[in-house]
């Protein structure tokens, strides 16, 4: 419960990450973005899987305001975030301040745009880590879809429930969900496991209830069909077992990207690896 409400404290105010203080957005600044047209910034790079990926993406996922592409670079950035009109999606590398490792996460946020003097004042709507910054985007970008979603359906659930900017009601708000997990099917990749849970026969020792072993590609075509019935894990590791450094598994509807499941742990070489373990399928299964 202690790390399911440290994500909800991260998703609303970001105030542990990044280099400065993230400022959080006044219900007046949510009612404003959806009001908008979100620029989504495509990277530098045109060689970049992200790019193409995130304009077939988006035109399938982003429903919440109107969109236009652009390629990001300073100039162009600052000549737009000071419109009211404007949001801006994004992908934004930044680290927690706590960490002994100041190891660099990719996360999608949402900013808006308006009178703000400098970058660092414009509110954060929504967002979520993707990856660590120096991962191959294969890890990531077949799932853009899903964190799309959870990034709408996270700023509907502020504007609809005022309250839940509380960290105690949105804890609730949020774990409720938790319950009907085992009425799902559990997408994941065989790579996402730890070797004690890394086929299905070894995983209904500690969750008796449905879990595929799946591709990427079918992944994919899961979260494009909104499948009511399924639930994917989305991994937030480095790819290799690094001491002190953060693994992060969250798991979303893939129909409505509800938060059914958060935790986080450091990777502890030959103690703790990195992956969705034994530990994370006993409390599923209760």
């Amino acid at each position: 419960m202690k790390q399911f409400l440290i994500l909800l404290l991260l998703l609303m105010t970001f105030s542990m990450v990044g280099k400065a203080q993230i400022t959080v957005p006044t219900q007046a600044e949510l009612e404003q973005f959806v009001k908008t047209k979100t620029i989504i910034m495509l990277e530098a790079n045109p060689l970049r899987v992200f790019n193409e990926q995130m304009r077939v993406t988006a035109d399938k996922h982003w429903k919440i305001t109107p969109y236009e592409f652009m390629t990001y670079n300073d100039k162009l950035f600052d000549s737009l975030r000071t419109d009211p009109n404007l949001s801006f999606l994004i992908l934004d590398a930044t680290y927690f301040k706590r960490d002994k490792i100041l190891t660099k996460y990719q996360f999608l946020n949402v900013s808006l745009g308006g009178n703000y003097a400098t970058v660092k004042e414009m509110p954060t709507i929504s967002g979520l880590p993707i990856s660590y910054a120096d991962v191959d985007e294969g890890t990531y970008d077949y799932k853009l879809g899903l964190i799309l979603q959870f990034i709408e359906s996270h700023v509907h659930n502020l504007i609809a429930n005022p309250q839940i900017k509380s960290s105690s009601k949105a804890l609730k708000f949020y774990s409720d969900n938790m319950k009907q997990i085992h009425n799902k099917t559990l997408y994941v990749l065989e790579e996402e496991l730890t070797k004690e849970v890394n086929t299905l026969k070894k995983i209904k020792e500690f969750y008796p209830y449905p879990v595929k072993i799946a591709t990427a590609e079918e992944i994919e075509a899961v979260i494009d069909s909104k499948d009511k019935n399924a639930v994917i894990l989305h991994q937030v590791a480095p790819g290799k077992d690094h001491k002190k450094v953060r693994c992060w598994n969250t798991i979303l509807g893939a129909d409505d990207a509800a938060l059914y499941y958060f935790n986080w742990f450091f990777i502890k070489k030959g103690k703790r690896a990195e992956g969705f373990s034994e530990k994370d399928f006993k409390k599923l299964s209760k």
